[in-house]
């Protein structure tokens, strides 16, 4: 993996990225209460600020301008995607896991 930490402006792109993604997600799919919101909130920003490298490498790589981009681009792009996608990745689990994970008596 690429060394994006060097650069000025990264951990500003990752925190704006991730807030963004977050967003996003909030408009794309509005919530029913305050406390969904907030967790759905809270937990995209997580997501973009753990997975925003990997992401922004991965999606790099994939489109294959890996050069082309300076470091803050990639994490910018990594975390919002990372945290947009974070919930419906968590609701896929838990359907899953709902289906799958009851005990059989």
């Amino acid at each position: 993996m690429t060394d994006l930490g060097s650069e000025p402006g990264v951990g500003i792109a990752t925190i704006l990225g991730s807030t963004a993604g977050a967003g996003i997600s909030l408009i794309y799919l509005l919530p029913k209460t305050c406390r969904e919101a907030a967790s759905r909130f809270l937990t995209g920003v997580s997501f973009g600020l753990i997975f925003g490298e990997p992401m922004g490498v991965w999606l790099t790589t994939k489109l294959g301008i890996e050069g082309e981009l300076s470091g803050s681009k990639v994490m910018l792009a990594g975390s919002a995607a990372a945290s947009l996608c974070a919930w419906w990745v968590l609701g896929a689990l838990a359907g899953v896991a709902g289906r799958y994970g009851k005990r059989q008596r």
